[in-house]
Order: structure tokens, then C-alpha cells, then sequence
């Protein structure tokens, strides 16, 4: 932010007290989501009091007593901490970094030592990434795409994405991790998004900023990207839409969406096509737009083969409108068909219907408050798909989870502590495992940019199968606002994201390896052999059909499973799923299974099929592409 803007904001509290506490803290100087707390918008529900906050001797130097005793110690902090962002920051040296990490890594070892692997899992790897990871998709090639922004700051106090910059430092970047070469450089791949002359008047064409747009798979396995940054005005919406090919590894971009989207949701309906809601318009912050636009549109065909790839294919316009206040809704496509849109606004809860292409309204969340970045997952279902939702998280002072099933709301068990910015995973065995998480939006240490996290969010958490939920061990860095998980195929999960934590935490910061990845093994990783899956149908799995699937140990596979491959940002993933697959006999090393027995109970595309035995351990997953066949 420049300083006549920052200078602005000090005489501007009526302005400031009108953004929300969103907006500022990801988009704006610390100082002013400072004010913005002062001005109620905290997070805390009213009459609470919120925790003690710190403030640095950078800010303390700055304090006026004129201004503390006209506004208030808090209101004359907000100030004082504009104050000390125009007269910079510093540096932030290696030392610090190094000495973080260190520190971390000796604590999660101390901590770790106390739980059973076989129990709790453990946590295994943690190596460097060239990328921040604040989205992330897990590809039927087996190699997972990263992708978010290129840094304007190395420094964690400021803030490393150009969301406020126009021109050519407001762009994207993308890389690929190959699991099967190791954890070193080597194994990592760029995939630049398309070079854009983005319409911001400055004429310089920069490879797409596609950070904190919407995304879903579609049927032939390929990721659509919709929305992005176009820079400045607290958050602008691009009208991207971009399509990714694992296949070939290559972008392709599509003609423009008709509205802007920064911070958009997606999802995959039974028909293959994405339902693209919600986001920022290009106007700028404080302009969510309630269009809900389809892709591919309705007159071209759905792209089912790795050969089709959509190529200038627009979307169109879905009937009904999708009225979200707040950003990154949570979509999911259930067994009946239809998808449903759970807002953070608690009264913001809706169905969609997308053959009739109508919007109808849903029993408003009963704990009556905002859920800010929480995560959400469909329970498991059986064969015929979920017909449940479990929300959880979004709201740091609230521990309770809630499910929606047959239009009403039930309290689940609790977790441990309330959490914003987690993200909760589908695990091959039906049970849940929450990673991540943080005490606000990028409120650190109880300040924005502030890398001195509050370490009790590195603590994981289990939910059995009965819904209980326990804790489990810490990861090594906490990680909170842009962290993401995914399960991989052969059962691990991935654990990245969180670029201010990355980089106050970075062994080198020299170099250009500024993420981290860290490898968690679920606890059936330790509970001996796990079956084997050797060999799957290569062409696609028309619905109710029975198939074959061939093992070297079929004593060991008691159920088959599919599991869809996680895409998500922001605590929001729209496709995860997990579905069983009947067992309708046996014949030697054959069994034969019946698949879904329609789109609705899953939706056409790639997903991950698990053998597992009587304990729940899985075997490595083969890729099956589920569909209607020609």
C-alpha cells in the first residue's frame, strides 16, 4: 500500500469501520485490520471478550498519548501501527527463519513421541516446495498441481501476494509434484498458466493471476479454473476461465466469464457441467455478484475423453441466481441430484436444482452465527452416494459441529477447540482427519502479519466412524489462512500452504523453494500388509455396471471403495466424496464390483478405488473413470 493511501486511512476510521475484518485483513496494511478489529469486526460474538493481544515495540514506538486519550488504546494502536508500515517494516532475517523451523521441528518431535502410530498416525516427511500451494488439486496422473501467486514480499509482517498491485507483478504461477521422484527439486515441474494481457489499462501481459479463483474437476479428469485477481480495490474479480490438462500438462483459456470472481466457489453436477457462484466482482471489494454461470455452456458438449479438451468453450448464464453476501460457499452435488449451497451467513443456506435450473431456500444454520473459512465434507453414504453434510469449523470461540441431512440441522460431536482454516479430509476407511487451522484471518499471534502463531493449531484431529472425534499429533508448522491437504493414492496425505508461515519459516530464503510439503500416515499405515490392487478397467465404468478388479490378495480385500480427488482453497473443497462399491462375487484373484448406480450418487470423473481389509488399511488406489460410455 503506498504512503499517500496509508496516510488516507488514518484520517478514513468511518471508511475503515465499513469494511469487514475479511477484506482487510487479507487485502490491506496490518495497521488497518488493526482498525478494523477496533471497529467490532474481530470475529467475536457480541459480549465476548477477545483474547489479549500483543503489540510489538515497532507499533508501541509509534503510540501517541493524545491519541489514547481521545480514542483509545486500541483505536490509538490502529495508528500507530499505520504509522510504523509507512516508516517500513525491516527486515526479517534468516537467522529468525532458521531458528523457527528449528524450533518447531524439536517440538513437533517432543510432542509426537507420545502418540501410537498405530493409533494416531505420524507425521513422516516434511521437504520444500517451490510454490505456496494456496490452491491445490490432487490429478488422476498421480501428480498433484499447486498453484497460487508470485511473491511481491519475502518478508511474513508483510503481505507476499499482489492482491492490491495492477500490471505485471499481479500474476499467477503453477507447478507440479511427481510423488513417485521423491521430495527433492527434481521432482517438481512448472506449468506457467497462460501469458494475459489482463484489462487493467497498463498493457502488461503476465501469465494469468489466478490466485484465489474457484475450481472443480470435470469428467475427462482436466481442472476448470474460474476467476482470479484483476488487482487493487481490496480485491477485484477476474473474468478468467482457464481449463488445466494433467494429461499433456498444459493450460488452455477459454472465452471470458460474463462477471468477475475473486474468491468464487465451483462444483461438478451429475451432468458433468460446473456450477460457477459467488465471488467479488470486478468493481472491487464489497460487490459479491449473485450470477451463477455454468461451464461448458448448455450448447456445447461436456468434455469426457483426455482428448477433449475444451477449447474457446464459454460459459453461460444459469437461471437462478445465487445471492451468497459472503465469499467461497460450500457447494456439494448429494445423492438426490440436486446441489447444496451452504453459506457462511448463517441464514444463507439454499438448493439448487440444476436440471430445472431453480434456487430454493433451506433451513437456516441453527447456531445463528458467521462461519468464517470453515471446512465442510458429505459424510459417507454407502453405494447410493451421501445424502449428509458435516460443517465444522469457521468460528474460533465454537467447537461444535453441525450436520444437515434430510432438510434439518443436528449437533454432532464436538472438536477439541473451535478453528478457523482448517481443512477437514474424506479418508479411504470413511473416517475424517482435520489438519491446519488458526485463531482468525492471518491474526497471528493475535496480529495480522504477525508469524508468531498460536502453536495449539498444529494439533490434528481423528473423527471415527461413530463421530468421535480425538486429537491427534502435531504437524510442523501451523498453518491457517491458504492451507490445504489432499489425500494421495497410496493412502498418505499432503499437508502444504500458508505463504506467511512458509516464509517465516524458510531454511533459505535465497533460494527459490519458499513453500514446504509434510506427509502424514494415517494411522491404518501401521496395522500390518495392506491389500493389493493390481489391475482395473483402462476404459470407463458406465453406471450400475458390474467390472472386474483383479488382487493378489483377496483374503485381504473385505470392501472397495472410491474415493474422489480432492481440489480445494480456502477451507473449501466441493469434491470430495466417498463412496462403497458392492462386492457381488468372487472367483480367485477376481472380484467383481458393481459401480454407482448413477451420476447423481457420483458424478462422472476420475476417482481413487481402495481395496481395504476387516481393519480398514487400504491398498494403494488404481484410477477409475466412472461415466456413461459411448
Amino acid at each position: 500500500m503506498s504512503r499517500r493511501k496509508l496516510s488516507a486511512a488514518l484520517s478514513a476510521c468511518a471508511v475503515v469501520s465499513a469494511l469487514t475484518g475479511a477484506s482487510l485483513l487479507t487485502t490491506a496494511a496490518p495497521a488497518l485490520a488493526r482498525a478494523a478489529q477496533v471497529h467490532g469486526h474481530d470475529g467475536h460474538p457480541a459480549g465476548e471478550e477477545a483474547a489479549p493481544h500483543i503489540t510489538s515495540p515497532r507499533v508501541m514506538a509509534e503510540m501517541r498519548p493524545d491519541e489514547v486519550a481521545s480514542l483509545g488504546q486500541e483505536h490509538a494502536e490502529a495508528h500507530a501501527g499505520a504509522r510504523a508500515a509507512i516508516r517500513g517494516i525491516g527486515d526479517y532475517p534468516q537467522p529468525t527463519r532458521t531458528n523457527r523451523l528449528n524450533a518447531l521441528t524439536d517440538s513437533q518431535a517432543k510432542i509426537n513421541a507420545g502418540f501410537d502410530p498405530t493409533t494416531s498416525g505420524a507425521f513422516k516427511q516434511y521437504f520444500p516446495s517451490p510454490e505456496f500451494a494456496a490452491h491445490i488439486a490432487m490429478l488422476p496422473t498421480g501428480k498433484v498441481l499447486l498453484f497460487s501467486f508470485e511473491r511481491i514480499e519475502t518478508n511474513p509482517e508483510k503481505e507476499p501476494a499482489p492482491t492490491q498491485t495492477t500490471g505485471k507483478e499481479n500474476a499467477g504461477r503453477a507447478f507440479l509434484w511427481d510423488p513417485a521422484k521423491g521430495t527433492g527439486p527434481d521432482a517438481f515441474t512448472k506449468v506457467t498458466p497462460p501469458v494475459i494481457d489482463m484489462p487493467d489499462g497498463l498493457g502488461e501481459p503476465r501469465p494469468a493471476p489466478f490466485f484465489c479463483a474457484g475450481h472443480s474437476f470435470l469428467p475427462n479428469g482436466m481442472l476448470g479454473v474460474f476467476g482470479g485477481n484483476l488487482g487493487g480495490n481490496g480485491g477485484s474479480g477476474a473474468k478468467l476461465s482457464l481449463v488445466f490438462d494433467p494429461w499433456t500438462e498444459t493450460w488452455t483459456r477459454n472465452p471470458d466469464m460474463s462477471v468477475g470472481r475473486w474468491y468464487p466457489s465451483v462444483v461438478t453436477g451429475p451432468d458433468g457441467r460446473q456450477l460457477i457462484m459467488s465471488g467479488q466482482s470486478e468493481l472491487g471489494w464489497g460487490t459479491p455478484t449473485p450470477v451463477v454461470e455454468r461451464f461448458p455452456a448448455k450448447a456445447y458438449p461436456v468434455p469426457q475423453t483426455k482428448s477433449d479438451v475444451p477449447r474457446n468453450t464459454p460459459v453461460d448464464t444459469f437461471r437462478a441466481s445465487a445471492p451468497f453476501t459472503l465469499d467461497y460457499p460450500h457447494l456439494f452435488s448429494m445423492r438426490d441430484g440436486n446441489v447444496y449451497g451452504f453459506g457462511r451467513h448463517p441464514g444463507e443456506q439454499w438448493l439448487f436444482d440444476p436440471n430445472n435450473e431453480t434456487r430454493s431456500d433451506l433451513p437456516a444454520r441453527p447456531d445463528g452465527k458467521k462461519r468464517n473459512y470453515g471446512s465442510a465434507v458429505p459424510l459417507p453414504g454407502g453405494p447410493e452416494g451421501p445424502d449428509a453434510t458435516l460443517l465444522l469449523g469457521g468460528d474460533r470461540d465454537n467447537p461444535n459441529t453441525l450436520k444437515f441431512s434430510n432438510g434439518t440441522w443436528t449437533a454432532e460431536k464436538s472438536r477439541a477447540f473451535g478453528r478457523t482454516q482448517d481443512d477437514t479430509l474424506l479418508l479411504p476407511d470413511g473416517t475424517l482427519m482435520t489438519v491446519n487451522g488458526a485463531y482468525d484471518i492471518r491474526d497471528y499471534g493475535n496480529g495480522p502479519y504477525n508469524p508468531n502463531a498460536d502453536l495449539k493449531y498444529r494439533q490434528t484431529e481423528l473423527r471415527d466412524a461413530q463421530g468421535n472425534w480425538r486429537l491427534g499429533p502435531v504437524q510442523r508448522l501451523p498453518r491457517g489462512y491458504h492451507s490445504n491437504a489432499v489425500v494421495l493414492p497410496d493412502g498418505r496425505v499432503m499437508v502444504t500452504g500458508d505463504e506467511l508461515q512458509q516464509l517465516a519459516n524458510d531454511p533459505d530464503i535465497t533460494d527459490d523453494m519458499n513453500g514446504s510439503i509434510e506427509i502424514y500416515e494415517p494411522a491404518y499405515l501401521a496395522k500390518g500388509n495392506r491389500p493389493a490392487l493390481d489391475r482395473v478397467p483402462q476404459s470407463m465404468i458406465g453406471y450400475g455396471s458390474r467390472f472386474l478388479a483383479t488382487t493378489s490378495t483377496p483374503t485381504l480385500a473385505s470392501r472397495a471403495v472410491l474415493l474422489s480427488p480432492t481440489t480445494a482453497t480456502h477451507s473449501v473443497n466441493t469434491s470430495q466424496r466417498h463412496v462403497e462399491l458392492r462386492i457381488t462375487s468372487r472367483a480367485g484373484t477376481k472380484l467383481e464390483l458393481q459401480a454407482p448406480p448413477s451420476a447423481a450418487a457420483a458424478p462422472p470423473g476420475y476417482y481413487m478405488l481402495f481395496l481395504l481389509d476387516d481393519k480398514g488399511v487400504p491398498s494403494t488406489a488404481q484410477w477409475v473413470q466412472l461415466g456413461t460410455p459411448s
